[in-house]
Formats: C-alpha cells, sequence, structure tokens
C-alpha cells in the first residue's frame, strides 16, 4: 500500500477470519477501505497487494486472491496451525491467552451487592457467576481487579425487616409492605433480643449476609472487601459529598427535601438525596460510595454490575459523578436482565418480599455448582434467560454442561490410559505435527488459535459469555476428533507410532485450552464423570 503512495486510515482496516473457509484464512478490506483516497478501483488496489504480497513472500502462505468487490483473501498451509499448537504447549495453561490489555490498571468490580433482608436468590446468583467470570477475565488480561459486595445494612428496609420478625414473634401477620417467607419465620424463632425494630433488624442483617456469604461461596464466589453503607453514612462522608455538590450550586432545599439538580447534568429529572424526614435516600450514599472508590481509594475505574431494576439509577449516578469532578468514564454500570426457571414447562417470577423466590442454594443443590455458574454464563448479560432444569438434570449431550465436561473427562481418560500402557510422548519439537491434517484435527487447532483473541473480546466487550461458546465449539470437535480419529488404538503398531505422539501433543493442546477457559468461568474441569 506504501508503494501506492496510501495514507492508511488503520481504524477502518480489518484483518478478519472468514466464516466460510474456502473464502481463506484470513481476509481484509484493505483495498475497499483505501480504494476511492488512491483514485483507483477497489479491485485494481486489491490485485496490487496480492502481487506485492507474493513478491515479498510471506510464511505459510499458500494463495493470495482477490475476492468479490475488492477484498483480499489469504489461504495458509497448515503448518500456521502446527505453529499454533507449538505455541499452546510452550504457554501452558498458566500463559496461553493471557494477554496485558489492563496494564495493571485497578479495577473496583462491584456484583451482587443484594439486600441483606432475605436468601440471595437465583438471579443473584446469575449476576454473581457473571461478576467473578468477568474479574478472572480481567485479571487474564492485565488488570488488577478488587472484588466487592456492597452491603446495603441501613436504610428503611432493615427497619421493615426487624418489623416483620417482631411481628411474626408475637404470632401476627407482617406489615403490608414488610417481608414473609419461611426465612422470616425461621428468624423470628431463633430472634432472643429487646422488641426493637431496628436492633431486630440488624440483628437478621448480619445473618443473613453470612448466609449470602456462605451460599456464593459454594459457587466459587468470594470478595476481597464487603463494604458496609452504613459505614458511609455513619462517617458523614455521605453529608460531605453532599455539601461539595451544595458547593457546585446544585443542591437545593425544598419541601423540607434536600433535592441534586441533576436535570442540568443530563438526567431525566432532579432527584432527593435527602427526605423530608431526614433519612437519605440510596443516591445520596451511592454517589458517597463511587467518590469513596475513585477518590479516596483511589481505583482507576469502577464497574458496576446492577438488575434491571436499577437501570434508572444510571443517568443520575453519572450525573453526580460529573458533578463531582470525576470522569464519567470511569464508572462502567452493566445491566443484567432477569432470569426465570422452568420446570415442567412452567416459570414464576421471584419477590423476596412476597417470600416467592428460588435460593441459590435450592438450584446449587439441585443442579451443582458447576452446571450453575456455567448455565449463567450461557448468554449476554443484558439478554433475559430461561433455565429449562428438565434439560439440566438429564447426564446427556443435550446438556450443555456435562457435554462440555464430558469433552474434558474423555482428555483425562486417554491420559490415565497412556499412563497404565507406559506410552511415552517424545518431545514435541521432535514430533511431525505434519502429520496432523485430518479435518477433525483442524478444527481443534482452529479452535485453539483464535482463543487469545475471544478472552479479548469477553474482556474489552466485557462478555465472559464469549468464552462459554468458544469452550463449546472446542468441546464439539473433540468430541468428533476422539469418534472419527483413533489415539491409543495407534499404539499397537509401530509404524504408526509417530502420528500417535503427534495426536497425542493435540489432545494435550485441547487439554490446555479447555482448562483454561473452565477456569476463566470458574468451573471445574473433571477428571471423571
Amino acid at each position: 500500500m506504501a508503494d501506492l503512495g496510501a495514507e492508511l486510515q488503520l481504524g477502518s482496516i480489518h484483518l478478519e477470519r472468514p466464516l466460510r473457509i474456502e473464502h481463506g484464512d484470513w481476509s481484509s478490506n484493505v483495498a475497499l477501505a483505501s480504494a476511492k483516497h488512491l483514485g483507483k478501483s477497489p479491485r485494481e488496489v486489491a490485485q496490487h497487494v496480492c502481487e506485492g504480497i507474493v513478491q515479498r513472500g510471506v510464511e505459510h502462505l499458500e494463495s493470495v486472491e482477490v475476492a468479490g468487490p475488492g477484498f483480499v483473501n489469504f489461504h495458509l498451509n497448515i503448518g500456521w496451525l502446527h505453529d499454533v499448537l507449538l505455541e499452546v504447549i510452550a504457554q501452558g495453561e498458566d500463559g496461553y491467552g493471557r494477554l496485558d490489555l489492563g496494564h495493571g490498571e485497578r479495577v473496583n468490580l462491584e456484583f451482587v451487592s443484594a439486600n441483606p433482608t432475605g436468601p440471595i436468590h437465583v438471579g443473584n446468583g446469575w449476576w454473581g457467576a457473571y461478576g467473578d467470570s468477568l474479574a478472572r477475565v480481567m485479571e487474564r488480561c492485565g488488570y488488577s481487579v478488587h472484588r466487592e459486595y456492597y452491603v446495603n445494612d441501613t436504610g428503611r428496609q432493615v427497619q421493615l425487616l426487624g418489623e416483620s420478625l417482631l411481628a411474626r414473634k408475637r404470632g401476627e401477620e407482617v406489615p403490608e409492605s414488610g417481608y414473609r417467607g419461611a426465612y422470616v419465620e425461621r428468624l423470628a424463632e431463633e430472634y432472643e433480643g429487646p422488641q426493637d425494630a431496628t436492633v431486630a433488624g440488624k440483628w437478621a442483617t448480619e445473618g443473613i449476609l453470612a448466609e449470602i456469604e456462605r451460599a456464593l461461596s459454594s459457587v466459587g464466589i468470594h470478595y476481597d472487601e464487603w463494604y458496609s453503607q452504613a459505614s458511609v453514612e455513619e462517617s458523614g462522608f455521605l453529608y460531605e459529598t453532599i455539601d461539595l455538590l451544595r458547593g457546585q450550586g446544585l443542591v437545593e432545599d425544598r419541601d423540607g427535601a434536600t433535592w441534586f439538580l441533576s436535570s442540568g447534568l443530563g438526567d431525566t429529572r432532579d432527584r432527593v438525596l435527602v427526605k423530608d424526614d431526614g433519612t437519605p435516600t440510596y443516591l445520596a450514599g451511592d454517589l458517597a460510595y463511587h467518590r469513596n472508590k475513585l477518590e479516596v481509594r483511589g481505583f482507576d475505574r469502577a464497574v458496576d454490575i446492577f438488575g434491571a431494576d436499577h437501570q434508572g439509577q444510571v443517568p443520575s449516578l453519572k450525573a453526580g459523578i460529573t458533578a463531582l469532578g470525576m470522569d464519567p468514564d470511569r464508572l462502567e454500570i452493566l445491566i443484567g436482565q432477569m432470569v426465570s426457571l422452568v420446570e415442567g414447562g412452567q416459570a414464576g417470577k421471584m419477590s423476596k418480599r412476597s417470600g416467592n423466590f428460588v435460593p441459590l442454594d435450592d438450584l446449587v443443590a439441585d443442579i451443582g455448582p458447576d452446571a450453575t455458574r456455567l448455565l449463567a454464563l450461557m448468554g449476554s448479560l443484558d439478554q433475559a434467560s430461561t433455565l429449562d432444569l428438565d434439560i439440566v438434570r438429564s447426564q446427556s449431550m443435550e446438556n450443555p454442561v456435562y457435554y462440555i465436561q464430558y469433552a474434558y473427562a474423555r482428555i483425562q481418560s486417554l491420559g490415565r490410559v497412556q499412563a497404565e500402557r507406559s506410552i511415552e510422548r517424545i518431545p514435541i519439537e521432535k514430533t511431525d505435527l505434519n502429520l496432523l491434517a485430518h479435518p477433525r484435527e483442524m478444527e481443534i487447532l482452529r479452535a485453539l488459535e483464535v482463543m487469545p483473541d475471544i478472552v479479548a473480546e469477553a474482556c474489552e466487550e466485557r462478555a465472559p459469555h464469549k468464552l462459554t461458546t468458544w469452550v463449546r465449539r472446542l468441546a464439539a470437535a473433540f468430541h468428533g476428533f476422539y469418534h472419527d480419529c483413533p489415539v491409543l488404538p495407534l499404539a499397537a503398531s509401530s509404524e504408526d507410532a509417530i502420528l500417535l505422539n503427534a495426536r497425542l501433543w493435540l489432545v494435550e493442546g485441547c487439554r490446555i485450552g479447555m482448562a483454561t477457559a473452565l477456569s476463566l468461568l470458574g468451573v471445574s474441569a473433571p477428571d471423571r464423570m
């Protein structure tokens, strides 16, 4: 392109993998993106590019051609995929797909943060799996991630919980807006404190929070910090934050309440910070809390995962961050949509206050922690999802969790038989990888080749479900290989020993890729099924 005098606009030029293999291993729009500037037709530019590449020579290049209106398609020999296998083996589980996108940036990742007014339900656990996997992916990509749970341990809902508990203790109905469900009755039976709703509420939230921590731990979710909302309010930091906004001329007292004039900062309307009864609103606490994250504790970035019912808080929070003198781009808010459980063809909605919800513990006891996590990571966070329990309970290839883990168990089974028969792999550098040419073998290698890019996409797009899609692809490739390409039977023939060795290394590469992906998803890689 330089020979043609092109001034390349690199953001508009792409090198991509075509969806159909007959279109090549790689394809570029470089000619289409540059033709107008050069005053030439895209096909003319593409032809010049093809000729120049052939003249210069490119390792593994079999052919380069002009396609369609002016795409440049590259066809490579299979040696480039053998190089991929060498790279996977050399880097191993610790190194393959490890990138430096974050350059050590400190990220506060807050997720779940469910009110400690009842057992954690499936929806919270769903977003918890997403948050924990995102943290793992970001760490793999060079970020320093601090996992945080914001404990909403103050306010009216704690008082209501205490009132509900005491009502049950007296054998009465709970208040109209109070909390119902068997867990409230259990708490009432255990409570031995004074008939004070505030005291009872705090006692109950402490016990519930311990249960939440245990339930999340059962699916491999752990936090670096459980940050108390009460500590923000009691320290005076919340009112200090309001005073900062007041100093900007963005706070007004009217009708007995304190208002944040956020409508002038892109919000749909002004918001109350302190109600007429003197109690701070959630927004006031959130603004102080995020100022603490970004200004006091000095995180470079804060990433919050909210439920869909908190979507309306986003403009207010962003407006407040801006007003407090911080770059709003340092705060990312990701919204999780609803999850429905289907059993026997019927689904239901969940509500803590009505007591109509499915505790995370119940789902984990039913289908196990691995299935709970992996199924939560099957689709995008911002898409509502439905989980059919009947399919998940089945130990069949129709169950995606079984399908993926069974592929890994098959790999481990091959390793055990290999050890029992004392079959040793010769070093990969001395192995003739050119023997790996079967279409099933190529499927595995192509999946391994793309993995670092998938990890990068999962990180940059905050989309760990892309790794789930990838590991399903790798599992499918391995199941096909296992069926069509004998491995250990080759040991019976000395003339097949070289091919056996190459396939054993391919199996090891597949194991590394699958183990790495499952680890990033927080799912175990089982030796046996």
